[in-house]
């Protein structure tokens, strides 16, 4: 039993496809059904039940799973002790990012990592603020990178930035209609929003409340996966939202979008850990280099 090959039985368990294990560990299929095999043959015992063209944990597979993943953790708190000595900074990083941070703010901030620390090799999974935190929970991201609010109380957070968010709509939008105290009238609005789970989503139904308005008050004339999908709806006139300056400034700059002026509270972006893991050298540089701490004299290069 080798720990290639309880790497690959946890990812292939964790994602219920061989195939999308494979890529996710950077091998071919043939190579994760061979190691698979080469365990079962081993022990003599059948991990998964084949159903068809998908795969589902047996029952000694089930059993056998956190002792694998108990085994990889202890051999990653080994690899942090021997890196931690030699003050050389390599390894592997998993970072989970919501999509605003994904997409707009995190991958100059990564170029400029990786040219300080070229041993460190990045990988990036995208989701919404719900899912990056159960990736860090779960121990599937080292690190999470959110502007929602995160639920558990095992998990540190830390500011990396600001983000300012803006009410817009379509240049041809008609005027928005005001209450009798002269605020907006935001139930008159048909809104474009982002899944549950979202901190996109969140900032909306915040304000909704800060004007006294229930969400479930608002008109959803479109509930979308991305921030991509509701800047092109927003475009297209289907309405208006809520949404990250950064992902509408060009918009904006072209004028296919106008913001509405309303005063808009900025949110953090942050930087959520797992409290009871030991963090490597390499996790130390990255949130260094992320919050701004890092020391301009390392070069990474041990």
């Amino acid at each position: 039993m080798t720990l290639d090959q309880l790497r690959i039985f946890v990812t292939v368990a964790e994602h219920g496809h061989m195939t999308k294990a494979a890529e996710l560990l950077g091998i071919s299929q043939s190579a994760a059904s061979a190691a698979i095999r080469a365990l079962e043959s081993q022990h003599g015992v059948r991990l998964f039940n084949r159903v068809g063209r998908n795969i589902e944990l047996a029952q000694t597979g089930h059993r056998f799973l956190p002792e694998a993943k108990a085994v990889l953790e202890r051999a990653a708190a080994a690899h942090n002790v021997l890196e931690h000595v030699s003050q050389t900074v390599t390894g592997s990083l998993s970072i989970s990012a919501s999509q605003t941070i994904a997409s707009y703010w995190l991958p100059r901030r990564l170029a400029s990592f990786h040219e300080a620390y070229p041993a460190v090799r990045l990988s990036v999974t995208i989701g919404n603020t719900r899912q990056v935190e159960t990736n860090v929970l779960d121990g599937r991201a080292d690190f999470g990178l959110v502007e929602g609010r995160t639920e558990s109380d095992i998990l540190r957070r830390a500011t990396v930035d600001e983000d300012r968010m803006m009410l817009v709509v379509a240049r041809s939008h008609p005027e928005i209609p005001t209450t009798p105290a002269e605020n907006l009238d935001i139930r008159a609005l048909r809104w474009i929003i982002r899944e549950g789970g979202s901190g996109t989503r969140e900032a909306l139904e915040d304000f909704a409340r800060s004007e006294g308005v229930s969400p479930a008050e608002l008109q959803i004339f479109l509930v979308l996966p991305s921030n991509e999908a509701v800047r092109q709806a927003v475009e297209a006139g289907a309405g208006a939202a809520i949404i990250s300056e950064l992902v509408v400034a060009r918009s904006l700059a072209e004028g296919s979008l106008r913001s509405v002026p309303v005063d808009l509270p900025k949110r953090d972006f942050a930087m959520i850990t797992h409290r009871d893991r030991q963090p490597s050298l390499a996790q130390m540089a990255l949130k260094a280099h992320l919050t701004g701490k890092a020391d301009a004299s390392s070069t990474g290069r041990g």
